[in-house]
Formats: C-alpha cells, structure tokens, sequence
C-alpha cells in the first residue's frame, strides 16, 4: 500500500437547523473551504470522491451522494457513497484512503454531511432507532439512547461507574466547544447541571445526550507525491482500522478480552468480555489502527484523541476500548482530569 496524506479540510458551522441551506450547499460550502487552503489543486486533479451521511430518511432524497458529487463540479468521475452508523464519518475518511492506498485514485475528496432538521426530534430518533435490527429490537420499543442506557447501567454494574462521571464528560466537551467556532452547543456547564437535568433514560439525561445537527465536512487525501506538490505540511495517514460485532446486543458472545500491546491477560481474568459495557468492534479497529502505526502505549504516545461521543457513556465505554484505561476505569479516568488536558487531551 502507497502512504496517504490529508493535505486539507473545511468544515461548517452546525447547528439545530440550516433553513437556507440544502445539503448540497453545505457541502460544497465546506469543500470549497478545503479547496482554498490548497490553491495549487484544480478540480481537474481531483480523481473522485467519497460522499458519506447516514440516512436517506433525514435528507428525503435517495441518491444524495451523487446530487454533492455533481454540485461540487465532480462528475463524471468515479465516486461512492458509504453508511456506517455513528461511524459513517470514519469510515468516509477510511474510504478515500483506501481508494489512495490502492492505486486508484492519486487524490481523493472525503465528503461528509448531515441534514436532521427535516424532522422533530421524536421522528429522527425513530428514524436512528431503524439502525438496529427491525425484526427483534425494534418492534418492542427499542431506541438508540435506551440501548445505551442499558448499557450503562451494565457498565456501573460492573464497574462502579458512577452519574457524577458521566456528568463531568459532559461538561468538559461543552467547555472544550466554547474554543470552537464551528460547534453547535457551547457551553459552561457544572456538575449539577447535567445532573438536574431532564432525564431521558435512566441514568442518561439531557445534558448527557448530543444533540440533532445540521452540518458538512471535507478532507482532502492524496497520495505522496501529490501531497508534496500541494502543501508544505501534509499530515500522514499512519494507521486505520475498522471493527465490527453484531447488531443486537443480546447476540454479543462473552470472550476473552481482545488484548492491545500494553495490557496483560491477567488485568481481565474475571472480565465477561465484551457484554453490553464495551464495544468489542471498537476496541478491533483501534488494535489495526495502532499496529499499522506502531502505536503500543496509546495513552503514551498519543496527543490527542477524538471519540464517538453521543452519549457521554459511550465516551467512557471508548476510553476503555481504545486503552487510554483498563477496561473498568474509564469513569475515573474522566473523573481524575486525565481527559481533560491534565494528562492528554480528549475530546
């Protein structure tokens, strides 16, 4: 496989709703971001892209990838669009660089966006719950911030995590938002804010819980040879990785824990692994992501880190899928301040 860099990004504001915008402008509004910060790339030289969102439902248009494709001044060149759940993003970025790695395309645009302001809240829960499996989990009530409070409450069982950490998460990304211009829900929260708040699920509340977006990003990916034509600073791609596990919870088998390079065995000699308090896919993509890259003590030798963070457990359940902790710590971990820049940053 050839090396891959991303030579550039663009980005736009999100927010509950964009009335004046479809989802054709906000994409290319954050592409042509990304294009002006590499002014010696032409659209001629870009090869094809990737085009990514999660459900045709939010958007009321099929095919919506190749409407971006044709509004960026793309077509006809080859493009795809990919749908991965919470992990669509990832996977987008993953895809076009694969299509890089492989040969077949020297330079790549990763478009990703959203449009869930079509619909009230209610709907576009219902609309997310259709990503579990509509023949068992579905039918009987299930919905996504429930599947995750279940889950959860596994995690306290088990661990002794508590409210209180999962409050601080919230509180630390809403203050980390306040740094940025492009986020939706900034805010200088406290403990008991989150804790007095509306509750959703038990032990999720309101403030525990992202909220709908309207949205679009871009990464531009290239090859090495054009990446070094294009900017002085590309930043290399140095490790991907993808996991996965069954869709319904109840299907999730009990395994010996999937080891990364820093931990032992004996750390988990009486974990049931993964049960509903971790995900196993999650902890499969970050053990191919850190042995492409050479990464054996992440905490150590990462700088900084950006997670799936949905609810705020599932930012605690991912400390521990990813080895920032022992499966088991990830409510101290927040707790401590670890996570908040007194160790290494998280987001």
């Amino acid at each position: 496989m050839r090396p891959v860099y991303m030579v550039s990004g663009g980005i736009t504001k999100f927010a509950k709703s964009t009335p004046k915008k479809d989802f054709r402008y906000m994409a290319k509004e954050s592409f042509d971001q990304a294009m002006a910060d590499i002014p010696n790339l032409s659209l001629d030289q870009i090869d094809g892209s990737v085009i990514a969102y999660f459900s045709d439902h939010f958007t009321r248009q099929l095919m919506a990838g190749i409407m971006v494709q044709d509004y960026l001044g793309l077509t006809p060149k080859p493009s795809k669009r990919v749908e991965s759940g919470g992990a669509t993003g990832g996977m987008c970025f993953q895809t076009a660089w694969e299509a890089i790695a492989s040969g077949r395309m020297n330079v790549c645009a990763a478009v990703g966006f959203e449009t869930m302001s079509h619909v009230n809240t209610w709907k576009g829960n219902e609309f997310i719950a259709l990503a579990s499996d509509v023949n068992f989990d579905y039918p009987v009530g299930g919905f996504y911030t429930g599947y995750y409070a279940m889950m959860v409450k596994r995690h306290m069982h088990e661990f002794g995590t508590t409210e209180r950490q999962l409050a601080a998460v919230s509180v630390k990304n809403h203050g980390n938002a306040l740094h940025n211009p492009y986020a939706q829900f900034p805010a200088e929260l406290t403990i008991e804010d989150v804790l007095n708040s509306e509750m959703v699920a038990d032990p999720l509340k309101r403030l525990d819980i992202c909220v709908m977006s309207d949205g679009a990003a871009t990464a531009i990916l290239a090859s090495e040879e054009m990446a070094f034509k294009l900017t002085d600073k590309p930043i290399l791609i140095s490790g991907v990785g993808t996991g996965t596990d069954a869709m319904r919870l109840s299907d999730r088998p009990s395994r010996e824990v999937i080891l990364l390079d820093h931990e032992r065995a004996e750390d988990y000699k009486d974990l049931k692994y993964p049960g509903v308090h971790s995900f196993r896919g999650g902890r499969v993509a970050a053990k191919e992501a850190y042995k492409m890259a050479g990464i054996e003590n992440p905490l150590e030798q990462l700088d900084f880190v950006e997670l799936h963070d949905a609810f705020t457990s599932s930012e605690i359940q991912t400390y521990e899928d990813l080895g920032l902790c022992k499966y088991g710590d990830g409510g101290k971990f927040v707790e401590s301040g670890a996570a908040n820049g007194q160790r290494k940053k998280c987001r």
